[in-house]
C-alpha cells in the first residue's frame, strides 16, 4: 500500500498533466465533431471507441500491429548499429568532416518520395520500403545524438588520458562509450516512437499489407472514418507504450554516469 502511495506521490504532477492533456484533446475532438457536423469528416468519439475495442479482438489488427512494430524495431536496430559505427569512425576529424554533409543530405531527403523510389527498386515489395525509409530518418538522428554526447564529454578526461598515454582502444571503451551510451540509450523511446510514426506513414503511402498504415489506407478508401480514427488512436497508444517502456532505460544507464 505504501509503495502505491509513494508511486503516485512521486508522479503526481505527471499524472495530473497527462489527465489534463487527455481532457484537452477530448474537448478539441468534441469541438471539431460538432463544428464539422459530418461523421464522414470527423467521427464521433463513441463510434471511434467502438471501432477501437472491436479492433482489439481482431486477429488482422494484431497482425498489423506486429508487422509495423517489427519494421520499426528492425529499422531502429539497423540505424543504431550504423550510427555507432559512424560515430566511432567520426573520432577522426577527417571522417567527421566527410560525414557532416552526407548526414545533412540524408536528413533532408523527402521521405515519402524516397519510399516510392524504394518501392520501385524492390519490385513492389511493400514491406521493405517503410523500413528503409525509417532507417533514413532514424540513422542521421541517432548519429547526431552520439556526436552531441561525444562533444559534451568533459575535456579533462581527455587531458588525463593524454597524460597517462591511454591508447585509442581504451579511450573508446573506457571514456567515449561509458559517457555516450547512457545519453544515447535514454533517447531510445523517443527514437522508436518517431520510427513507428514514419513507418506507419510510409505504410499508408505504399498500402502495406499486415501493417497499421495498410489498414488505415483500406479504411480511408472504404470511407470508414471512425475506424480510420480508431487505427490512428491505436498507433498513438503503441507509440506511447514504446516510449514508456524504453524510458526505464534511463534508470538502468544512470549507473554508468
Amino acid at each position: 500500500m505504501n509503495a502505491v502511495k509513494d508511486f503516485f506521490k512521486q508522479r503526481k504532477f505527471n499524472i495530473i498533466g497527462s489527465l489534463a492533456a487527455i481532457a484537452l484533446m477530448w474537448i478539441v475532438w468534441l469541438i471539431a465533431y460538432y463544428s464539422a457536423g459530418n461523421k464522414q469528416i470527423v467521427p464521433s468519439f463513441s463510434e471511434t471507441a467502438v471501432c477501437f475495442w472491436h479492433n482489439l479482438s481482431s486477429a488482422e489488427f494484431w497482425a498489423a500491429v506486429g508487422g509495423s512494430l517489427l519494421r520499426t524495431v528492425a529499422a531502429f536496430l539497423i540505424s543504431f548499429a550504423a550510427a555507432v559505427c559512424a560515430a566511432a569512425a567520426s573520432l577522426s576529424k577527417t571522417v567527421k568532416a566527410i560525414f557532416k554533409p552526407l548526414m545533412t543530405f540524408v536528413r533532408v531527403l523527402p521521405t515519402l518520395a524516397v519510399s516510392l523510389i524504394i518501392l520501385k527498386i524492390t519490385s513492389g515489395n511493400r514491406s521493405v520500403s517503410p523500413a528503409a525509409v525509417t532507417v533514413l530518418v532514424l540513422f542521421p538522428a541517432i548519429y547526431a545524438q552520439f556526436i552531441a554526447a561525444a562533444e559534451g564529454i568533459d575535456a579533462g578526461l581527455f587531458e588525463m588520458a593524454k597524460v597517462y598515454n591511454v591508447n585509442k582502444r581504451d579511450k573508446l571503451f573506457k571514456i567515449y562509450l561509458p559517457q555516450i551510451l547512457p545519453n544515447a540509450l535514454s533517447q531510445t523511446g523517443a527514437n522508436l516512437s518517431l520510427g513507428l510514426k514514419v513507418t506507419v506513414s510510409a505504410e499508408v503511402l505504399v498500402n502495406t499489407a499486415k501493417g497499421l498504415g495498410g489498414m488505415m489506407q483500406e479504411s480511408s478508401l472504404a470511407a470508414e472514418t471512425a475506424n480510420l480514427a480508431a487505427l490512428t488512436l491505436a498507433a498513438v497508444v503503441v507509440g506511447l507504450l514504446l516510449d514508456a517502456v524504453c524510458s526505464q532505460l534511463k534508470r538502468l544507464t544512470q549507473k554508468w554516469n
